[in-house]
């Protein structure tokens, strides 16, 4: 083996090395920010999301900073799946992370080339390790933010160096020719790229030193960046199998709106680059990597203006695409939410109101059989309620979110309560079937039935002001009903009115009536607390 083919593989190894410390900064990078600014940027996603302008301008604006569309769409589809946002909300967010992830390439064309920041950031990274490893809480996080910055340039630079090196090896003839199938294989290469290392950001790096290099021309260049952006839509695509509906309808229309843009974009290149030239005609040789970062941004800019008037149509064909299934127990608890402690108990309250209407439903039916159609399937009941219970466990409060703390803690309350309630819907309907039947258990039933009926349609319309006052007072009424209907029914037994069997039945009726009753005012109670804990 000669020299110069040492020379050749050095400079390759080179290149690989510096892209991998520049996908090692950003992972370091991000995960810095998202513990510094995670909390506040999801909390603005569900915040700044209530139109779809807004919640562009959120996705965007949250993607820059966190520097990770990935981490946005994500949320949003995390989001979505659990049922804190509805699906419509969650396009703006989407489309606007495209335009956020293209700060990504303005930093490394701007500081990485322009300004050659590599040797400058070692200290940086020094000074970010420290922080990381002698200190805790947010400085801990800013180290590893500091630490992550300074790689991503350093990547930059081991990369310069490596395609520097291997002029005339890879030039603009490896790819495929500048023709319009050309452009297509060559956006299909980015978009397996971006697939496989999980980042644009790091493909749209290695594209710019390329094009610094030589290596590639600026056609092929502006054709890469395109498929990057398509590419980077598999890991919301990914974070939607197993979810409900309304999650993989995100996922699906971050892809499919990334491939509209695409398709836009490669129509674009030809006039972006002649408007350029004629405007700049110096732009390609002085200013390439800038001309690049700038198409980038411009095609993303250009498909959120052009989409954003159509939100609610591009919504229906999804819906059209994928539509939902109808079943009460398609419930989906997002791991991922777990982070922030106060959206994932959100969900679970979300999660609760569901399976406590099913519940309440099911009681009805009970009560009255012309509403049998209402019953639930109490055995999967079962299941979701203890999936429930394991996730609201999994659940940790930060050490000083005693709000989160207090919410858990009534949601700990509600779910024990709907355990309870969910037995005494397993147990014999004799019980419910005595009360109907019995004329002097009418009242007694007449109240359940009435205090159930009102729950339900105060949960329907969400009608928070007096369902916990409404529910206290019928089971205080339901309380003073017993003593004396026990009374009574002991009475008829020492006169010989009704036998020892049929007085059991009675009184074990009046049990479960009385019980109901109290585990539906408990649950009013509770989950009226853990709302106002939330603020609303």
């Amino acid at each position: 083996m000669d020299v110069s083919t040492l020379i050749d593989q050095g400079m390759i190894l080179k290149a690989l090395g510096g892209l991998g410390l520049f996908l090692l900064g950003m992972i370091i990078m991000t995960e810095g920010l998202r513990a510094l600014a995670g909390d506040a940027i999801r909390a603005a996603l569900m915040r700044f999301s209530s139109s779809p302008v807004s919640g562009a301008v959120t996705g965007a604006v949250s993607t820059a900073i966190l520097q990770s569309s990935s981490a946005t769409t994500v949320a949003a589809v995390g989001f979505v799946g659990a049922g804190l946002m509805t699906f419509t909300s969650s396009l703006g967010i989407i489309f606007g992370a495209n335009i956020g992830t293209t700060i990504t390439g303005w930093m490394v064309a701007l500081l990485g080339f322009k300004l050659k920041l590599g040797s400058i950031m070692l200290p940086v990274i020094l000074l970010g390790a420290i922080l990381k490893l002698f200190t805790s809480g947010k400085w801990a996080a800013s180290g590893y933010t500091l630490a992550g910055f300074g790689l991503v340039f350093v990547g930059i630079g081991a990369m310069q160096d490596g395609m520097s090196g291997m002029q005339g090896i890879i030039t603009p003839e490896t790819l495929p020719d500048d023709t319009w199938l050309g452009r297509i294989q060559i956006v299909m290469l980015g978009a397996v790229a971006t697939i496989i290392t999980q980042s644009s950001s790091a493909g749209v790096a290695a594209t710019l030193t390329a094009l610094h290099a030589g290596a590639i021309s600026f056609e092929q260049a502006l054709a890469l960046v395109i498929g990057m952006d398509i590419g980077t839509t598999i890991t919301a695509v990914l974070a939607t199998i197993g979810g409900t509906t309304a999650a993989r309808r995100t996922g699906i229309s971050h892809l499919i709106y990334n491939l509209m843009t695409g398709t836009g974009a490669l129509l674009l290149i030809t006039p972006y680059i002649m408007v350029l030239l004629y405007f700049v005609p110096t732009a390609l040789a002085a200013n390439a990597e800038i001309s690049l970062v700038a198409f980038h941004t411009l095609f993303n800019l250009l498909g959120v203006i052009l989409i954003l008037p159509f939100t609610g149509r591009f919504a229906r064909f999804i819906k059209r695409l994928l539509p939902e299934k109808h079943s009460p127990y398609v419930i989906e608890l997002e791991p991922s939410l777990l982070e922030t402690p106060s959206l994932a108990l959100t969900a679970v309250q979300n999660v609760v109101l569901v399976e406590y209407s099913l519940l309440l439903n099911h009681i009805e039916a009970v009560l009255d059989p012309d509403q049998s159609d209402k019953r639930a399937d109490l055995s999967r009941m079962q299941v979701i309620l203890d999936e429930t219970q394991a996730y609201l466990d999994a659940i940790v409060p930060t050490g000083k979110d005693d709000a989160s703390r207090v919410r858990m803690l009534d949601l700990v309350h509600t779910l024990d309560h709907l355990q309870r309630l969910h037995e005494r819907c397993e147990e014999d309907e004799d019980r419910a079937i005595t009360a109907r039947e019995t004329r002097e258990l009418a009242s007694m039933h007449g109240l359940l039935a009435h205090m159930v009926h009102e729950v339900i349609e105060d949960i329907g319309r969400e009608n928070r002001e007096n369902i916990v006052r409404h529910s206290q007072e019928a089971e205080q009424a339901l309380s003073q009903q017993v003593d004396p209907l026990r009374d009574l029914i002991a009475s008829r037994v020492a006169d010989d009115s009704i036998d020892v069997p049929e007085a059991t039945d009675c009184l074990e009726a009046i049990r479960w009536l009385h019980r109901v009753s109290h585990h539906v005012a408990r649950i009013n109670y509770h989950l009226e607390n853990a709302l106002l804990d939330t603020g609303k």
